[in-house]
């Protein structure tokens, strides 16, 4: 009889559910997570409506449709971070882990397990005696990069270099390239015209 009596307390503890409260957003299930806002931050449920990324303001909005927001792509949903003044941009997986370290001038979100960003390069081109510190100059190349972050091809072979005043600017530099599918990728180049590229 004391056996039946837990068991008969412990029932209605079962069927309770999670509320999350006080909203401003819901969006779409997009990878099969839909993103959430409150106040500034994002997070993420599942299908479930399970909590499974907790809010915080480090998530990068895409624009779909009509409404923008973060979504999970590939498993992976970008991130940007601030460094020296500089926005670097990187990915998390779904437990809310970085995967890929914050590092790009700019980024897409993943296709086909790959995604194009601005690899960028810092270069120490002398020392300023007056503010006892080295003078740098910054430049980036667009890169093809695979799940693990590691670049798998070079999609413009020349450097652009950044100015000072640009790497301060709040909008990141420009991505030109687009995938139009799983080995086929479009490179705009300086005159405005397309080429083609196949990856391997």
């Amino acid at each position: 009889m004391k056996k039946l009596l837990i068991t008969l307390v412990l029932i209605p503890f079962l069927g309770i559910t999670q509320t999350i409260e006080n909203l401003e957003y819901i969006s779409p299930f997009n990878n099969e997570v839909a993103a959430i806002k409150k106040g500034n931050e994002w997070g993420f449920i599942d299908q479930d409506g399970k909590v499974i990324i907790d809010f915080r303001n480090d998530l990068v909005l895409t624009k779909t449709g009509n409404a923008t927001y973060p979504i999970f792509s590939n498993e992976k949903c970008l991130i940007a971070h601030q460094k020296d003044g500089i926005l670097y941009y990187g990915y998390i997986d779904k437990t809310g882990k970085t995967v890929i370290t914050p590092q790009f001038l700019n980024a897409t979100n993943f296709e086909y397990d790959k995604a194009l960003v601005l690899k960028v390069e810092k270069e120490t081109i002398g020392y300023n005696d007056i503010f006892n510190k080295d003078v740098v100059s910054y430049h980036y190349f667009e890169v093809i990069i695979d799940k693990q972050g590691k670049a798998i091809d070079h999609l413009t072979q020349l450097a652009i270099h950044i100015s000072p005043k640009d790497k301060e600017d709040k909008n990141p530099p420009t991505i030109t390239s687009k995938f139009i599918s799983e080995n086929l990728v479009a490179i705009k180049d300086s005159n405005k015209k397309w080429r083609l590229k196949k990856i391997e």
